[in-house]
């Protein structure tokens, strides 16, 4: 609440209420906050590499060493169909989506914990972390993706079979998809945490696992049929399979999976914002 007094000076009082009610989402707040949000990101995306050697060329490392081990494994070894794709685009499609989902579900699952110290002396909204932690890490994903389409680049004029079509106009949309669902699942993750530490320990061993289950190694088409609709039950198939279908015009996608993943997708954010909403509350007395 802001009282200005009646002589016209200029004194402003600040009220600071305590939330309410399992559910606390205030758009305007955080907009009032929206420099804060932008310092945040600018900690995470400069700061986080300030004393390496390579610095930023971790964001690229990463995911291509990812890729030459799988390719080595999965396609050479164990040999794994890739949908007819050259298996370093197949998996490094997968691999760019899935990293920045587990990227915002791992870090958002601690942020509750890792920032107990200031969010106990300085208010602001609490989600104000989560929501610059989804920025920063959307713009390693940009990164990613430039060295996505210098690798496409490479494969198209060798002639590899690759076809994007119209539906790479849709890309934004699918970033919003896993934005949101990274941000839901890991506001959930975070709100547990604060009663049950062992989350903490879990949650990284959970994100592997996951990534086995994602359309990330095995295509969907090689799943049998009568399991697919029990596959897209896993929210992250979606994304990825439709990512792979705009750039590279191989995937499985429905409208059925379509349907249920956005219902998935809403009911896991709500769940999440509910959630945190009622952790922030407790908070300071749990940790």
């Amino acid at each position: 609440m802001i009282q200005f007094p009646d002589d016209k000076q200029s004194v402003v009082q600040t009220v600071v209420v305590p939330p309410h009610g399992w559910f606390r989402f205030d758009p305007a707040e955080l907009w009032r906050y929206r420099y804060l949000i932008l310092l945040f990101v600018y900690r995470d995306f400069v700061i986080y590499y300030k004393q390496t050697i390579l610095g930023p060329l971790w964001w690229l490392i990463q995911p291509l060493f990812a890729t030459g081990i799988f390719t080595i494994v999965f396609s050479m070894a164990a040999k794994i169909p890739t949908d007819e794709l050259p298996p370093p685009l197949f998996y490094f499609a997968g691999l760019i989506i899935w990293n920045y989902f587990a990227s915002c579900l791992l870090q958002i699952s601690r942020v509750l914990l890792d920032n107990r110290d200031m969010l106990g002396k300085v208010y602001f909204p609490r989600l104000v972390i989560p929501i610059a932690l989804v920025l920063s890490n959307l713009l390693r994903w940009a990164i990613q993706v430039l060295l996505f389409v210098l690798i496409y680049t490479i494969y198209w004029f060798c002639g590899a079979s690759i076809h994007p079509n119209m539906f790479l106009f849709l890309l934004p949309l699918v970033m919003i998809y896993v934005l949101l669902l990274g941000l839901g699942l890991g506001l959930l993750v975070a709100a547990v945490t604060v009663r049950y530490r062992d989350l903490v320990l879990a949650v990284p061993f959970l994100t592997q696992l996951g990534m086995m289950i994602s359309a990330v190694i095995i295509p969907l088409s090689l799943v049998p049929e009568s399991w697919r609709f029990w596959c897209v039950l896993n929210p992250m198939i979606l994304p990825t399979e439709l990512f792979r279908l705009m750039t590279l015009g191989t995937g499985m996608v429905s409208w059925s999976a379509v349907l249920t993943g956005l219902v998935l997708l809403i009911f896991i954010l709500f769940l999440g914002l509910g959630l945190f909403s009622r952790a922030e509350q407790t908070f300071a007395d749990a940790v």
